[in-house]
């Protein structure tokens, strides 16, 4: 259950200028919707959070959550690893970025669909084998597919190839729940290289999920 939601979260990311790479924060509200009768909402949201921050520079990103269980996320260009952090472990868990354990069926592409802080959205549409999920986008804020090349797990890379933007607004769809993720603010500033790295002496285990 619990990689169902990591995998889920290795797919929200931020904006940027397009042709540029976005440096910065932004904030993410997610919503749920349990599919799991002995979940509420309001569980999903407590474990996993209501609220996200999300840290964007070059080709290196990391989101905080202020869930109970799952609390933060670095992707490393370097290791091409996604670096988790639970509280109910010790352990950072990584998992292989090159490594997509999802196939996609089908996808469709619908022009203006919404709105999301006052910009009009395309609507990417991917059915898979692990659910369906809509990402939502203005090719205003574009960023550059290649950084994030070797990043196929989650379909990532493959979902930067046909956007070329980052989502402003994601939909995801598992057996488990339906994830609503919506940016709420953008706030372009220079990240410290240091938010990214591991704390010294971590103890890292090869994701068992």
């Amino acid at each position: 259950m619990k990689n169902i939601f990591i995998s889920a979260f290795i797919l929200l990311t931020s904006l940027s200028v397009f042709g540029q790479n976005f440096e910065g924060k932004i904030v993410y509200q997610n919503t749920f919707k349990s599919k799991n009768p002995q979940l509420k909402d309001e569980q999903w949201a407590a474990m996993f959070g209501a609220k996200q921050e999300f840290y964007a520079k070059g080709n290196q990103y990391k989101y905080v959550s202020n869930g109970t269980l799952l609390l933060w996320q670095t992707y490393s260009a370097t290791d091409k690893k996604i670096y988790t952090k639970m509280s109910n472990s010790p352990s950072i868990y990584w998992n292989d970025a090159t490594a997509n354990t999802d196939t996609i069926l089908k996808t469709e592409l619908k022009k203006a669909t919404t709105v999301v802080l006052g910009y009009t959205c395309d609507e990417l549409i991917l059915t898979c084998k692990s659910g369906v999920q809509k990402y939502y986008f203005n090719s205003k804020f574009g960023v550059d597919p290649k950084l994030y090349a070797a990043h196929t797990y989650g379909n990532f890379a493959l979902l930067l190839t046909k956007t070329k933007s980052w989502p402003l607004k994601s939909v995801i769809e598992t057996e488990q729940f339906i994830l609503t993720s919506t940016a709420t603010e953008v706030k372009p500033m220079v990240v410290d290289i240091n938010i990214f790295k591991l704390p010294v002496g971590a103890k890292l285990e090869k994701s068992p999920y």
